[in-house]
């Protein structure tokens, strides 16, 4: 999966930079604004890079130097963009840390004994984070401590920040910073992954049982596709909505859930081979997804298309982690035998995809 031989390079080798580290990546997010990009480790320690070198009249590069933290005394399990240009970090030393590079991790809640293996931010100050049955939600003003029926499995607020989802067995139950209450979607199975559409009208949720289940809030109605070869984990919606890009299979698969039938309207796209895709990110504002995939390649591919454009090359394990910056200027991608790389998408690149 490294292209023809006569191709063009892979655009980590034009327009990224790349590092090889000596742990796993668990997790990548960008910093809500600034164009810095926070990587965790399964040694727990925290990375950090950007923003991207700007040089007039030649396109962007990657950043140089990368800035790696001690965060937790354990693994880093999670984490999220926080406020700014913040993150939250959780580990499985109990702890959950705010970091503002450069300044020190500063402890926001410690829960001796636990593993903390999921962590939210919502709005107006408000974050959440679980360690099996039981969930931690924090604002400016309240902390609720929930105790749910099953392990947490995955956490997502929606694109408002007010509402949490919350996966588990035989559903996912939604908690409402309003009047902090819960309401309960039930489907069968074990829900493992979650991506809220960014209009907030969809709820979608991959199932161990190699299934995907979609929620469309506004009527209750529940659509279920089946028919993976492997557990849908990556989920991610088209900026527009109403679209649904997952892993589970050797390719892309993609659902328009606006469609009268959506489980008629299956597409599979990205690379024609064998190897499963491990992660999906769809660009937030053009109709392209970045495809990560078991051997460590990474593609720029478009629904409809089997066209594709190399961002990295097999040989580096699966892809564990892979996301835009908010602006779409830039991916970062870290993989499960260390290395991570952030690359610049230039203008003549997207054009190639119309908007989403």
């Amino acid at each position: 999966m490294n292209g023809p031989p006569n191709a063009l390079p892979p655009l980590v080798d034009l327009l990224g930079t790349r590092w090889r580290l000596d742990a796993p990546v668990v997790a990548v997010a960008w910093a809500r604004r600034g164009g810095r990009a926070a990587f965790a480790f399964g040694d727990g320690t925290v990375a950090f890079g950007g923003p991207f070198v700007v040089r007039a009249g030649q396109p962007p590069r990657g950043p140089r130097e990368l800035n790696r933290i001690p965060a937790h005394d354990g693994a880093c399990l999670a984490l999220a963009a926080d406020g700014e240009g913040g993150f939250l970090s959780a580990g499985d030393d109990g702890r959950l840390l705010g970091i503002v590079p450069p300044a020190a991790p500063v402890e926001l809640a410690n829960q001796p004994g636990e593993w903390l293996d999921h962590v939210a931010v919502g709005a107006r100050g408000i974050h959440a984070c679980a360690s099996g049955r039981r969930l931690w939600i924090r604002g400016p003003d309240f902390e609720d401590v929930l105790t749910l029926a099953s392990g947490v499995t995955a956490l997502a607020f929606d694109p408002a920040g007010r509402t949490l989802a919350i996966a588990g067995h035989g559903g996912v139950e939604l908690w409402s910073a309003a009047d902090r209450s819960r309401r309960r979607l039930e489907a069968p199975g074990y829900h493992r992954a979650l991506a809220w559409s960014p209009d907030g009208r969809f709820l979608a949720s991959g199932l161990q049982e190699n299934a995907v289940c979609c929620w469309r809030l506004g009527d209750g109605r529940r659509f279920v596709f089946d028919g993976y070869p492997g557990q849908p984990r990556a989920l991610s919606f088209a900026a527009r909505g109403h679209t649904l890009a997952t892993s589970g299979g050797p390719r892309v698969v993609a659902w328009d859930l606006d469609r009268p039938r959506p489980a008629d309207s299956r597409i599979e796209f990205g690379y024609p081979g064998r190897v499963p895709v491990s992660a999906v990110a769809w660009h937030p504002g053009r109709g392209m997804v970045a495809a990560g995939y078991h051997n460590g390649a990474v593609l720029l591919c478009r629904p409809g298309s089997d066209q594709h454009l190399f961002v990295q090359g097999s040989g580096s394990g699966p892809v564990t982690a892979l996301a835009w910056a908010a602006d779409g200027s830039g991916l970062a991608l870290g993989t499960q035998q260390g290395e991570l790389a952030m690359v610049a998408i230039p203008p003549e690149i997207l054009s190639m995809a119309r908007a989403a």
